[in-house]
């Protein structure tokens, strides 16, 4: 009797893969491209591609990182992990329109947040809302991930960053 709508959800989270997928190889090919940029990674994926205007060599990279992550871990954990990661960035821009508004009034505003600071409150509660709903065992892999990615930030980033010495050298006049 409801076979219609079950293959109806089954499309749409098919669709909904997709999307998520394509917006994760676009960024991290483009973030790898900034840190690239900054000295952080090899310079080949800073290179961009004539034809096509995109950091062809990072989305390469992410690409092949997605099908072999995708090929390790079940869909159910990938899924988890995806909506913890996602929920708490959101909930970090939140937080940083919040503070960037408050700190620096005199930065650029390319972008309008209306009903500021009610739109970035209610975005970081129904984010941390939602955190709360998943998982420990995502959670842990969420402080596993910062962790490491923190451990390398403050290991080796913030000292052989090109962005770092030039505010270093800027400061030191």
């Amino acid at each position: 009797k409801m076979l219609w709508f079950s293959f109806l959800v089954k499309v749409a989270i098919i669709a909904g893969l997709t999307t998520v997928i394509l917006v994760l190889v676009l960024g991290q090919s483009r973030m790898f491209f900034a840190m690239s940029k900054d000295g952080l990674l090899p310079k080949s994926f800073s290179k961009i591609h004539p034809k096509t205007q995109t950091p062809l060599f990072g989305t390469i990279v992410t690409g092949l990182a997605c099908m072999l992550i995708a090929g390790v871990f079940s869909v159910e954990i990938l899924a988890q992990f995806v909506s913890i990661a996602t929920l708490f960035i959101f909930a970090i821009v939140c937080l940083g329109v919040l503070f960037l508004r408050k700190l620096h009034p005199e930065f650029p505003r390319p972008f309008k947040v209306a009903f500021v600071p009610l739109i970035p409150l209610l975005g970081i509660f129904t984010c941390v809302a939602q955190i709360f709903l998943l998982p420990m065992f995502t959670w842990a892999q969420l402080l596993g991930w910062l962790s490491l990615g923190l451990l390398i930030y403050f290991g080796y980033g913030i000292r052989h960053s090109v962005i770092q010495k030039a505010r270093k050298k800027a400061s030191a006049r």
